[in-house]
C-alpha cells in the first residue's frame, strides 16, 4: 500500500506556495471538517437541519446549516494569520479584519459556504466553494471593497469541498488541479486524485430543462442536438442535473461534460453568482482543461461591478463548451 500524502505536507512540498497562501489552505481543512461533521449529524440534530427562518442577500431561504458553514469559516480565515478581509454568499457586505495582523496580512477570500443547501433536507450531495485573491489596497490598512471586486484571472489559488459519500477537497493554483478525500481514520486529506485533467469531451450535460421555454431560443436547439442521434456520438447524450452546482461541477470534472445555467426571463443577468461560484469554478475548469463562459464572454475576464453579481453560466469539457457557443452565436 503507498504511502498517503496529506494535504498539508502535499501543498508545501509539491506546489512550493506560499506560506500565507499554506495558511489558508490549512484554514479551509479546518472549517470544512467541521461542516462534513455537522453535515453527518444533521438529520439527529436540531439546531442543524431545516431552514432558518430567513432569506439571505439573495432573497434565498437560509438552511440553518448555512449559518453554520458560514461562521465555521468566517472564524477559520479570521484565525489563520494570513487574511485581511473575506466576503461570502451569506452576507449582504464583505469583512475586513481588524487586528493589526490581519491589517497586514495580503490575502482576501471570496467564498459560498454552502452551495446546493436547499438540498440539505434530502441528503444530496453539497459543497463549500472558495477563492483567493492578493489584496489590491495597501498593508496596514483594512481590507476594501476594491479588493473583493477583482476579475477571476487575478485569483491565486480556487477550490471546493464536496460533502458527499465522501468528503473530497479539490484544489487548483498555477501548477494544476488535485483532489484529496478525508480519511475518516487519520481525519486528514489525503491525496486520491492528483493532476486532475477534465476530459475534453463526454456525453453528459446538466440543466433545469424546466426553465427551457423561458431560455434562448438558440440554447433550445443545442439540447436538441444533444438529445438527437445525428450529433457528435451519434446517440443522445445523458442528462444528469443534481442541483447543486459544484457536484454537478465535480461530475463534470471527473467524467466529462457540460453545465448550463442561462439567463431565463425571470433572471436575465442570470442566477448565479459571480464572485462566490463561477468564478472560483471556472478557474479550476480552465486549470484542468475545461472552459468557462457567459456564452457572450470568457468568465475569468469579467470585472465585477459589485458583490453579489449574477452571470449566465456554461462550463465544462472544452469541446462541449465550444460546441454550445456555437449555436449561440
Amino acid at each position: 500500500m503507498s504511502k498517503l500524502v496529506f494535504l498539508s505536507d502535499f501543498i508545501l512540498q509539491e506546489q512550493d506556495v506560499s506560506a500565507d497562501i499554506a495558511k489558508v489552505l490549512a484554514a479551509v481543512e479546518i472549517a470544512s471538517k467541521i461542516v462534513s461533521y455537522d453535515i453527518r449529524q444533521a438529520g439527529l440534530v436540531d439546531h442543524i437541519l431545516g431552514a432558518q427562518g430567513l432569506d439571505n442577500i439573495q432573497g434565498e431561504a437560509q438552511q440553518k446549516l448555512d449559518l453554520v458553514a458560514d461562521n465555521a469559516f468566517i472564524e477559520a480565515f479570521q484565525n489563520c494569520g494570513a487574511v485581511c478581509g473575506i466576503a461570502s454568499e451569506e452576507n449582504e457586505d464583505f469583512v475586513a479584519f481588524t487586528s493589526d495582523e490581519a491589517k497586514n496580512s495580503d490575502l482576501i477570500v471570496l467564498f459560498d459556504p454552502l452551495d446546493g443547501s436547499s438540498n440539505i433536507d434530502v441528503n444530496v450531495s453539497i459543497g463549500t466553494i472558495f477563492s483567493i485573491y492578493r489584496r489590491i489596497s495597501p498593508k496596514g490598512t483594512p481590507a476594501t471593497l476594491e479588493d473583493m471586486l477583482q476579475a477571476g484571472t487575478e485569483q491565486v489559488a480556487a477550490g471546493y469541498v464536496l460533502y458527499g459519500s465522501s468528503t473530497m477537497l479539490i484544489y487548483a493554483a498555477q501548477k494544476g488541479v488535485n483532489g484529496f478525500t478525508l480519511d475518516p481514520q487519520s481525519n486528514q486529506f489525503c491525496l486520491s486524485h492528483p493532476n486532475l485533467l477534465m476530459p475534453s469531451v463526454g456525453r453528459m450535460y446538466a440543466m433545469n430543462e424546466g426553465n427551457i421555454n423561458a431560455c434562448d431560443p438558440k440554447l433550445k436547439s443545442y439540447l436538441a442536438y444533444c438529445q438527437s442521434d445525428e450529433n457528435d456520438f451519434n446517440a443522445p447524450y445523458s442528462g444528469r442535473y443534481i442541483g447543486s452546482l459544484v457536484a454537478d461541477f465535480h461530475r463534470n470534472l471527473i467524467k466529462g461534460g457540460i453545465y448550463i445555467y442561462p439567463a431565463v426571463s425571470a433572471h436575465p443577468m442570470g442566477r448565479l453568482r459571480l464572485l462566490y461560484e463561477c468564478n472560483p469554478l471556472a478557474f479550476i475548469a480552465e486549470q484542468a482543461g475545461g472552459l468557462a463562459t457567459t456564452g457572450r464572454e470568457r468568465i475569468l475576464s469579467i470585472q465585477p461591478q459589485h458583490l453579489h453579481q449574477r452571470v449566465p453560466y456554461f462550463i465544462g469539457s472544452k469541446s462541449m463548451v465550444n460546441k454550445a457557443m456555437s449555436f449561440l452565436k
